[in-house]
């Protein structure tokens, strides 16, 4: 029987804050986009963003000027809200993602029986920053049914 594998795609959490990140509505509670709006500088956390809402007409910009984002939580890093793509597992613990992009990287890495770290070095991507638990043969199932639970809301 084949085994699957996982090959680390070298993108770190930042990189996938270029694409849109679905997060909770503030006003309304729906799914609403922060978008980035991209400027001349490759680092992603200093581009400015939009976070819209297309159920409720709800907007918000944040410019990297005098703000701060804080990462690696279940929270949009620029506006502080939750993020659309959570849900518990592992015994109270929170898996979640940014976007679709970001799932797919968390379901293939643990879906996969081998993992392979890629070209270069890996030291700073998301694969290579994921908590122990994640990593653990011993929560695949429950993790894979968790990221089954994710992508379902991304059809809703």
């Amino acid at each position: 029987m084949d085994r699957p594998r996982f090959q680390d795609p070298q993108v770190s959490l930042y990189e996938l804050a270029a694409d849109d990140i679905l997060v909770v509505c503030p006003r309304c509670g729906g799914r609403a986009v922060n978008a980035a709006r991209p400027t001349g500088s490759r680092w992603v956390a200093s581009w400015p963003r939009r976070l819209t809402c297309a159920a409720c007409g709800y907007a918000a910009a944040w410019e990297p000027a005098g703000a701060t984002s804080v990462w690696g939580g279940p929270a949009d890093p620029f506006f502080g809200g939750p993020l659309w793509l959570r849900t518990e597992c592992c015994g109270g613990r929170v898996l979640w993602a940014f976007n679709r992009r970001h799932l797919d990287i968390l379901g293939g890495f643990v879906g996969a029986k081998l993992r392979e770290r890629g070209p270069g070095p890996g030291g700073l991507t998301l694969v290579a920053r994921l908590p122990a638990w994640m990593t653990a043969a011993k929560h695949r199932a429950e993790i894979l049914r968790a990221v089954d639970r994710l992508r379902a809301m991304l059809e809703n």
